[in-house]
C-alpha cells in the first residue's frame, strides 16, 4: 500500500509503501520508484538509511542488520561498493575499501581487542602488503601472494587451502522493486522464502612451529564471535617484525581532553563526506570553485535520514567545494580508504603546541601523513578565492612546493560556536626521524627562537637567525629546486600572498649503518674521502645508488622514494653565526659565514612552502608601517607581496647551492 505524493499517475516525491511482509519504505520516489533518500526497514528487522537509485541502495547509506551489525558507507547497486566500515556486534570492525559487497582494495581489520590486520584486500580475502598489529605494540610485516601465501623475510608462509571469501554482501531485499511495485508483493520474498544471509566473515591467523607458518581460517560471524571475543591468537613465536618507534610528539586526545568532542565531530563529517562524494564520477565544473558551493549537514546523537546515530553533542557540519578537494586528493594520490582511516579510525589524533603566533591549533593521524589545522574565517576566504588557480597550478606542476589541501570543513555544535580547520599533508611524514627544524622566511627581525638553547630540541621550530647551515644539492636537483621556487612564488605573488614560510626539516644520517635510501655503509668509510676527488666520486655514487633504487621503485609501480623536498639526500655545511651586533643587510643571509672547522654533514632534506593563507590585506599593511617606524623595513616580514617573493627568492638561493 502506497501512502504519499503523486504525479501523472506514479508515486513521486515523498511518501510511504508498505509491503504484506511487513517491511516498510519512506521517503523519496520519482517516476514509481524509490529514488532518492529514504529508509527501509525489513520484515526480518535489518534497517537501510540513505540514498536510493532506481530502486537499489546506491550511493551513501547505512545499514543496522538484525543480528546487531552496522554498515556506514558508500553502496552500488544493492551492495558495498567504495568506502565503509563494517562493525561486527562483538565489536569487530573492518574500515576501508568494499568493491561489489565484497573488501577490496586498502582496509583495516581491527579486532575488539586493539589488534588489527592492516594491508591489501581483493575478493574479501588479504592480496598484497599487509601488516599484523598486536596489542603488545610488536608488528608482523609480510606479502600475500596469489597463492593465499605470505611472504616474510625468512620464507613463504602457506596458509592452506582457504578458498572461501570474506563476504560482505548482506542480505539483499530485493532484484528489483519495479516488480515488487507491480505485484504488491513482499520485497523479502523477492529471492523467494529463504532470504541469503551472507553477513560478513572473520580471517582468523594463527602462527605454528618454529618456521613461523600463518594460517588463515575463515570463520562465519557466529563462530568468530564465540571463538575469538578477544581477537586472533597471539604468535607463538616472536613476531617477525617488532615496531620500537621513538615517542611522537603531541598529546593524544583521550576521553576528558578538552577537544574531545571536537575530535570525534570531525570524525564524523569527514567519514560522511568522504563517504558521500565518492561515487560522483564527473568532470570538474566552474560552479564547483564557486565560495557559495557549501554544504551544510546535522548530525543529531539519535541519527537521520543520511547521518549515523554517534556518542558526541548534535552538530552541524559544513563542507566547502567538496568535489574539488576529492579531486585534488587524487591528483595528490592519497587512497580514500587511507584518507578515512587514518582520520576515522579507531586511532585518536594527537594535538601539537602552535608553533606560531596565530593561535591555531594543530592535530596530526597516528600514522603522521595528515595533519589538521584550526584556522581563521578570513584564511578560509582566501584559500577558496584562490582555490582555481591554485587548482591549476598543482595540476601543471606535479613538484610544486605549496601546501598539499585535502579539504576544507567547519564544525559547528548546536549552541556553541564554528570551528574552521583544514585537512593537509604533513612535510615531516618519513621513515627517518627529523632531528632538526626550521622555519625561514628570508627576514631577520625577530625571526629566532625564543627558547634557551638547553631546552631546544627535535621537535623545537627554529627560524632565521637560528639557521646555521648551507645546503648543497646534487646539480639536477638543485636546477629544480631553482625553477620550481620560482614557479611557485609567482603564483603566490599573483595571488596577492605574503608571509609564508620554506619549513625545513634535517635527518643527520647515521654512518654506522645504511638506511632505506639504499646508501651502503661502504661509501660512507672516511677512508674514502682523503682527496677532492674521491669525495666527488664518492658523492657521485651515493646519488647514484639512491636513485637507481627509485628507478626500481617506479618500475615496480610504485611511488618514488626521493623526490622533490621529500627524502633528499644531500650535505649540510656547518656555518657559524655573525654576532647579533652585526648589522642585517636586505638579503637575508648575512648572518651566515663559513665556519673554520669545515664540517660538513651527510643529511636527508624534507622541505615546502607552507602558511600561504595570509594575503597582504589592511592588518598587514598597518603592521609594515608600523614596524617600519622600528626597525629596517626589508627586514620585516610584512611586506608587500612582490618585494616578499624577490626577497624569499633571493634568500633560498643562498641557503641551497650546488654541490661541485
Amino acid at each position: 500500500m502506497y501512502e504519499g505524493e503523486w504525479k501523472r499517475g506514479k508515486a513521486s516525491g515523498k511518501g510511504k509503501f508498505s509491503w504484506p511482509s511487513g517491511a516498510t519504505y519512506e521517503g523519496e520516489f520519482k517516476s514509481g520508484r524509490m529514488e532518492g533518500t529514504g529508509t527501509f526497514i525489513g520484515s526480518d528487522g535489518d534497517t537501510y538509511r540513505g540514498s536510493w537509485s532506481a530502486d537499489r541502495k546506491h550511493g551513501y547509506g547505512q545499514k543496522r542488520y538484525a543480528n546487531g551489525d552496522f554498515y556506514d558507507g558508500t553502496w552500488k547497486r544493492n551492495v558495498q561498493d567504495g568506502n565503509g566500515r563494517y562493525v561486527w556486534k562483538n565489536g569487530n570492525e573492518y574500515v576501508g575499501e568494499w568493491k561489489n559487497g565484497l573488501m577490496s582494495g586498502h582496509g583495516v581489520l581491527i579486532w575488539a581487542n586493539g589488534n588489527r590486520y592492516e594491508g591489501q584486500w581483493e575478493n574479501g580475502v588479504p592480496k598484497g602488503n599487509g601488516v599484523f598489529s598486536l596489542l603488545d605494540g610488536s608488528s608482523h610485516t609480510g606479502e600475500w601472494s596469489k597463492e593465499m601465501k605470505i611472504q616474510q623475510h625468512n620464507g613463504s608462509c602457506d596458509l592452506g587451502d582457504a578458498k572461501e571469501k570474506l563476504q560482505s554482501n548482506g542480505a539483499v531485499e530485493t532484484e528489483s522493486l519495479t516488480a515488487a511495485f507491480r505485484k504488491r508483493s513482499s520485497v523479502d520474498a523477492a529471492r523467494g522464502s529463504s532470504t541469503e544471509r551472507n553477513f560478513p566473515r572473520i580471517c582468523i591467523w594463527e602462527s605454528d612451529g618454529e618456521a613461523g607458518d600463518i594460517t588463515c581460517d575463515i570463520l562465519d560471524n557466529v563462530e568468530a564471535s564465540m571463538l575469538y571475543r578477544d581477537g586472533f591468537r597471539q604468535f607463538r613465536r616472536s613476531p617477525c617484525c617488532v615496531t620500537n618507534d621513538a615517542k611522537k610528539p603531541g598529546q593524544i586526545i583521550s576521553k576528558g581532553h578538552k577537544n574531545y568532542e571536537l575530535m570525534l565531530n570531525l570524525q564524523q563529517g569527514i567519514r560522511y563526506s568522504v563517504g558521500k562524494h565518492a561515487s560522483i564520477q564527473r568532470e570538474l565544473r566552474p560552479s564547483d570553485f564557486d565560495p557559495k558551493e557549501k554544504f551544510w549537514t546535522r548530525f543529531p546523537p539519535e541519527g537521520s535520514k543520511v547521518t549515523p546515530p554517534h556518542q558526541s553533542v548534535d552538530f552541524r557540519w559544513k563542507d566547502y567545494c567538496p568535489l574539488v578537494f576529492r579531486r585534488l586528493r587524487d591528483l595528490f594520490r592519497v587512497d580514500p580508504a587511507d584518507y578515512m582511516v587514518a582520520i576515522c579510525g579507531n586511532d585518536t589524533l594527537r594535538e601539537l603546541s602552535s608553533p606560531g603566533k596565530s593561535g591555531s591549533s594543530f592535530y596530526l593521524t597516528q600514522d603522521d601523513r595528515f595533519m589538521i589545522k584550526t584556522v581563521k574565517k578570513s584564511e578560509v576566504k582566501v584559500l577558496i578565492r584562490m582555490l582555481p588557480s591554485y587548482y591549476e597550478h598543482v595540476c601543471r606542476y606535479e613538484n610544486s612546493l605549496v601546501t598539499k589541501f585535502f579539504g576544507v570543513h567547519c564544525v559547528k555544535p548546536i549552541g556553541g560556536p564554528k570551528t574552521r580547520f583544514i585537512v593537509m599533508g604533513n612535510l615531516f611524514c618519513s621513515e627517518y626521524r627529523i632531528h632538526r627544524r626550521f622555519d625561514l622566511k628570508g627576514s631577520s627581525h625577530g625571526r629566532t627562537t625564543d627558547k634557551p638553547a638547553e631546552e631546544i630540541d627535535e621537535t623545537t621550530t627554529l627560524k632565521d637567525l637560528d639557521l646555521n647551515f648551507v645546503f648543497r644539492l646534487q646539480q639536477s636537483w638543485f636546477q629544480e629546486l631553482i625553477k620550481q621556487i620560482n614557479r611557485d612564488c609567482e603564483f603566490l605573488e599573483a595571488e596577492r600572498i605574503m608571509d609564508y614560510s620554506l619549513l625545513v626539516g634535517l635527518h643527520f644520517r647515521d654512518e654506522n649503518r645504511y638506511d632505506k635510501m639504499g646508501l651502503s655503509p661502504f661509501l660512507l668509510r672516511s677512508g674514502y674521502k682523503d682527496s677532492y676527488q674521491n669525495e666527488k666520486f664518492m658523492r657521485g655514487c651515493r646519488f647514484l645508488e639512491a636513485e637507481l633504487q627509485d628507478m626500481d621503485r617506479v618500475l615496480a609501480g610504485q611511488k618514488p622514494l626521493i623526490r622533490l623536498g621529500a627524502n633528499m639526500p644531500a650535505r649540510a655545511e656547518r656555518m657559524a653565526r655573525r654576532s647579533d651586533f652585526d648589522q642585517y643587510t636586505p638579503g637575508g643571509t648575512s648572518h651566515l659565514i663559513p665556519s673554520r672547522s669545515g664540517e660538513i654533514c651527510e643529511v636527508v632534506l624534507y622541505f615546502g612552502i607552507i602558511d600561504i593563507l595570509q594575503d597582504y590585506d589592511i592588518s598587514k599593511k598597518l603592521e609594515h608601517a608600523y614596524k617600519s617606524l622600528q626597525v629596517d623595513p626589508i627586514s620585516i616580514s610584512a611586506v608587500d607581496p612582490k618585494l616578499y617573493s624577490k626577497r624569499f627568492r633571493d634568500f633560498i638561493g643562498r641557503i641551497f647551492i650546488e654541490d661541485r
